[in-house]
């Protein structure tokens, strides 16, 4: 579809990191709406894979880039309108912990100072993490969960105390990326995404840590990758977004679901032992997003 809300004229957007699902995925959709991409890319496999990708279409450059090295950043947003940012664990470290979450934290700092850096860049699509909004310390709050949205922030605090490292790092690494665009006058939206399917996802997924506590608070939620790229684009090309968005297509708050999810996590375990037979409320709301895509066209056959 051609954006009818679209505030820019510039074509060229910058996606970092390019080498991840997310990152590849908004590639090829963002080439296949017209745009000119700089795939800015960490994994060296991945740089060479993108650099054979890119003899095949004019519209697609290759940059690589170090989230801790500034310059490198400021390249490949060189004559862009636009950045799409997801951080991406490194390969030779992928679970989160207090040393991960540190290194996120200076990325994004890097990451949003480089944008106000960059007289063309107009708009920044964030990506962080549902586990951002969610963990509370519910025992402040009588002791019931309370339901939750795009105003709420996990507490650093309660994150740190039972080690919830995912939690953790994306709230912090958000609300520095927040701070800095605040401060230098950059236009940024955010989207806060529930845990990503895809078909060999591992129970060693860092979001998974306190996904019992999740499932029982009604806040277990799920994204799938089509949509969450539809998200992104969406959030982009509307004038009108602005803030944080959950977004968040599937959630998981009955045994029905957990089973289904443990099948795809442990598929040599048996589920028959699973005990808990209670549906959960949901408590957790995604309407800003959906308000904002009703007439939104995905592309995700593409």
């Amino acid at each position: 579809m051609a954006p009818a809300a679209f505030w820019n004229s510039s074509k060229t957007v910058c996606v970092m990191d390019a080498s991840g699902r997310l990152g590849s995925a908004l590639v090829h959709r963002l080439l296949h709406r017209g745009y000119t991409v700089h795939a800015a890319v960490h994994n060296h496999d991945e740089l060479q894979c993108y650099k054979r990708q890119s003899t095949e279409n004019k519209e697609l450059r290759v940059f690589h880039t170090d989230p801790l090295d500034y310059h490198s950043i400021m390249d490949a947003l060189k004559g862009c309108c636009a950045l799409f940012y997801n951080f991406e664990l490194p390969s030779d470290h992928p679970t989160y912990d207090e040393l991960m979450g540190e290194l996120e934290v200076r990325a994004a700092h890097n990451v949003l100072e480089a944008c106000a850096q960059t007289d063309t860049i107009d708009k920044v699509v964030f990506t962080s993490s549902a586990t951002a909004i969610i963990w509370q310390d519910h025992h402040q709050q009588d002791g019931l969960p309370s339901d939750v949205d795009e105003r709420n922030w996990s507490d650093v605090n309660f994150c740190k105390k039972f080690k919830l490292w995912h939690g953790l790092s994306k709230t912090v690494a958000e609300k520095t990326a927040w701070a800095l665009a605040m401060d230098r006058g950059v236009s940024m939206v955010s989207i806060n995404a529930g845990l990503l399917m895809y078909p060999d996802l591992s129970i060693k997924d860092p979001y998974l840590l306190g996904a019992a506590e999740m499932f029982k608070d009604g806040v277990f939620v799920t994204v799938d990758l089509n949509f969450l790229v539809d998200a992104h684009i969406c959030v982009f090309e509307d004038s009108s977004s602005y803030g944080r968005y959950l977004c968040f297509n599937r959630i998981i708050n009955s045994s029905e679901d957990v089973v289904k999810l443990a099948t795809m996590l442990l598929p040599s375990s048996p589920t028959h032992m699973l005990k808990d037979e209670r549906e959960y409320q949901q408590r957790i709301s995604n309407d800003k997003l959906s308000k904002l895509m009703v007439d939104f066209e995905s592309e995700s056959q593409v």
